[in-house]
């Protein structure tokens, strides 16, 4: 098949959108089809042979210069003006705007194309597309009305109007969802929020777990760092709950040693940064970003305890490369952890999410327990083995292209 694979944004190594991308497009290559990306920036990193396209948009989010007001000879045409317009009114344009541009680039070249797969952008532009007849299936990973709902609580009164103007976009994603013939999400768990949030019928999701390189994602050879935690998080969010993690850091440190690395890029100043201090546990809390596939499984394969903390999660990609790794696994009971985690205990022990009592004993339990994480860390490592690789999630996608096509081609 020729794939057109779209992004608004593939943030490489760090953010599920850049790791889905870059990876199934590496398995769908591998099984002999022609991808080409078609995206906004950050640009994801491909393996050769995978065509990118960029979809330049105004960068408005860069990470060396967030919210920033572009010079006027960066202006290109109406899109662009409105991309300003929603920002500068506290919306968040990226998804709406990049679906806009991408339409216009494809609309040119539709016939290259066997099929069109978006990735979450669930953008006006799809319509266009979908109505002159080519196949069309989206990616939902979860319906962000999640972080929506943990922002706003999250957020003080006088914030609240500012958060609810920024997920403005969801209007459009729920219009868009409900008219597209087919999407694709990663767990049961998100495709019924999907029909729950976004008023979509349940026939039309259909299920594909994402994926994991168990040759990279694999048990150390050397020893693991004693009272060592590792946890991820590609957004400096409440809906992520490393808050929740840094104060059970520092109530275990008053009983044992422990180091608490993130894989992240807290924002400077932010709330991460600032608990930190408050707590006074900036001796014990490193951060790391950046990281490659091969650099993260082995931080990974480094700790004693891996630890999802978030509050809601659609997947939960960190949750499988830690059992990839045999890494013991702390994680909240919330959203598609469990689903993906499999029985409490088995491969990982599941607690309240929010809950810092909670995830204090059932981290101390573990590193108390050496012999038990080896067990758990073992068995998790078989789970992935057996239910999560790129080359079945690609596979699988496969089969939903062929059923767009078969159905576009029987409604003409």
């Amino acid at each position: 098949m020729r794939i057109a694979l779209l992004s608004y944004r593939s943030k490489p190594h760090c953010g599920g959108q850049g790791v889905y991308v870059q990876r199934l497009s590496r398995g769908l290559m591998a099984l002999g089809h022609d991808v080409e990306v078609f995206s906004g920036q950050p640009y994801p990193e491909l393996d050769p042979g995978v065509q990118l396209t960029p979809v330049p948009s105004l960068d408005l989010y860069r990470e060396s210069d967030p919210f920033r007001t572009p010079h006027w000879r960066e202006f290109r045409d109406s899109i662009d003006l409105a991309e300003l317009a929603v920002m500068w009114t506290a919306g968040f344009p990226e998804p709406w705007t990049f679906s806009l541009r991408a339409a216009r680039i494809l609309r040119d070249r539709a016939d290259e194309f066997d099929i069109i797969h978006d990735n979450q952008s669930l953008g006006h532009g799809l319509l266009s597309l979908h109505r002159v007849g080519v196949p069309l299936v989206s990616t939902v990973h979860h319906p962000i009305t999640h972080d929506r709902r943990v922002d706003l609580a999250a957020a003080t009164w006088w914030r609240k109007l500012t958060v609810r103007r920024w997920y403005g976009f969801l209007r459009m994603q729920g219009r868009v969802a409900r008219s597209l013939p087919r999407l694709l999400t990663v767990s049961q768990s998100s495709a019924a929020d999907i029909s729950t949030d976004f008023g979509v019928a349940p026939e039309r999701i259909t299920t594909v777990p994402l994926g994991v390189d168990p040759t990279v994602f694999r048990p150390p050879a050397a020893p693991r760092v004693p009272g060592r935690i590792v946890a991820m998080a590609s957004a400096d969010t409440p809906l992520k709950g490393i808050g929740t993690l840094l104060e059970s850091v520092a109530k275990l440190r008053t009983e044992r040693e422990v180091e608490l690395v993130l894989v992240a890029k807290p924002t400077p100043g932010g709330t991460t940064e600032r608990l930190i201090e408050e707590l006074a546990i900036g001796d014990a809390v490193h951060t790391v970003s950046g990281l490659d596939d091969d650099e993260l499984a082995g931080l990974l394969g480094s700790a004693e305890i891996a630890c999802v903390p978030s509050l809601y999660e659609g997947f939960s990609l960190p949750t499988v490369e830690a059992m990839a790794c045999a890494t013991p696994l702390v994680a909240s009971r919330a959203g598609a952890i469990p689903e993906v985690a499999g029985p409490d205990g088995q491969n990982a022990d599941l607690v309240e999410p929010g809950d810092a009592e909670d995830l204090t004993r059932a981290l101390g339990a573990l590193l108390d327990d050496p012999q038990r994480g080896r067990r758990m860390g073992e068995s998790g490592r078989q789970r992935v083995l057996h239910r999560y690789s790129w080359e079945s999630v690609a596979a699988a996608t496969v089969d939903c292209y062929t059923e767009a096509i078969e159905a576009m081609r029987e409604r003409q």
